[in-house]
């Protein structure tokens, strides 16, 4: 199977998955194998939220439509055109992933595939509904697929190379696990927003879309702010106030009266808006419903504390702050090329 066919299958997925990317499902023409797989992929979207109440049908639709998004021939050349891949001898690659939030072990599963490797795939058990059926969706549109594509629940044993995510304290277990073997290892990391007070409204309104999407569970999610001595939130609370509903949402509401719990009981300072809560903090990461933030003296001393800290932070999130920024609103829509903790995985797999 050659590069083409490779993309091509993908192309198809992505349109596939581009009749689910939105919160009514609609069935379109000219899809391969529809007859076969629609039906059953919307039984898997019912199966995943019932499974896991995180994944509500807005956040799948969510992470459905960015696929659907990146999975188009444009994305997929643009992404790989940077590469040679005449010389890649097949290799079995182990991926563990991670499950907090949907498909969130896709773009490994992808790159696996596109570079020319098999994929072994251990799914996290948050996660287990979706990917599996799309592998078959991908093996009918290109057979070529078929035993290129296995998943288990045991031990990993038989493979060449590994790409691991996992908490601080699994990534330790992991580093020592594989050691003998070609790996990425990834563990937490959080992602920031830099204020400097001249934000629009509507610069904070895309804001809160980097802090409440898929619950604040992803490593791309905002959960620490840091704002110039003197910054007045109440510009920053009517930014974000049109996610007032998503505390009628049970879990998150439990986590959100759990805190709050814990912050009055310990008397901390923290300030509220009846669903969602704010507090002066030097960690990274912070509970859901809640934003850590920080008071900073001078951009140039707190670009140089995010530089040395650049091993926990998965994006910034600025306007005219940072050569590496991210635009506000824009972390849950990372391109193909926007490697997780910045290590090019493809790169990676070329070379094994």
């Amino acid at each position: 199977m050659n590069l083409q066919e490779r993309i091509n299958a993908f192309v198809k997925l992505g349109e596939f998955l581009s009749q689910f990317s939105n919160e009514v499902i609609q069935k379109k023409d000219n899809i391969e194998h529809n007859d076969m797989f629609f039906d059953g992929f919307k039984h898997q979207l019912k199966l995943a939220e019932e499974h896991n109440g995180w994944f509500t049908k807005e956040n799948m639709a969510f992470a459905l439509q960015g696929w659907a998004d990146s999975l188009t021939p444009e994305k997929l050349n643009t992404w790989l055109n940077a590469y040679q891949f005449n010389s890649v001898t097949p290799k079995k690659v182990a991926i563990i992933m991670a499950g907090n939030i949907p498909l969130v072990g896709f773009h490994d599963f992808l790159a696996v595939l596109i570079s020319g490797h098999q994929v072994i795939v251990k799914q996290s058990s948050n996660d287990k509904h979706l990917l599996p059926y799309l592998a078959k969706y991908l093996e009918f549109v290109e057979p070529q697929f078929k035993g290129k594509m296995t998943f288990t629940e045991e031990k990993l044993t038989d493979f060449d190379a590994v790409i691991a995510t996992g908490s601080d304290n699994t990534a330790r277990y992991f580093e020592y696990y594989f050691k003998g073997k070609p790996s990425i290892i990834r563990n937490n990391r959080n992602s920031v927003a830099v204020l400097t007070g001249n934000e629009t409204e509507e610069d904070l309104k895309n804001l809160s879309e980097d802090i409440f999407r898929y619950y604040g569970l992803g490593c791309r999610n905002v959960s620490k702010l840091y704002v110039p001595k003197g910054y007045k939130f109440d510009g920053f609370f009517q930014g974000i106030y049109h996610w007032h509903d998503i505390v009628n949402k049970a879990k998150y509401a439990n986590n959100y009266d759990y805190n709050k719990a814990v912050y009055l009981m310990s008397e901390f300072d923290m300030l509220e808006n009846g669903f969602f809560m704010i507090k002066e903090d030097e960690s990274y990461a912070s509970p859901i419903a809640t934003l850590f933030y920080e008071y900073y003296d001078s951009e140039a001393a707190l670009n140089e504390k995010l530089e040395a800290d650049s091993e926990k932070i998965q994006c910034i999130v600025a306007k005219g702050f940072a050569k590496n920024e991210i635009a506000f609103g824009a972390t849950q829509k990372p391109e193909l090329w926007d490697y997780a903790d910045s290590v090019d995985s493809v790169e990676f797999l070329l070379a094994i």
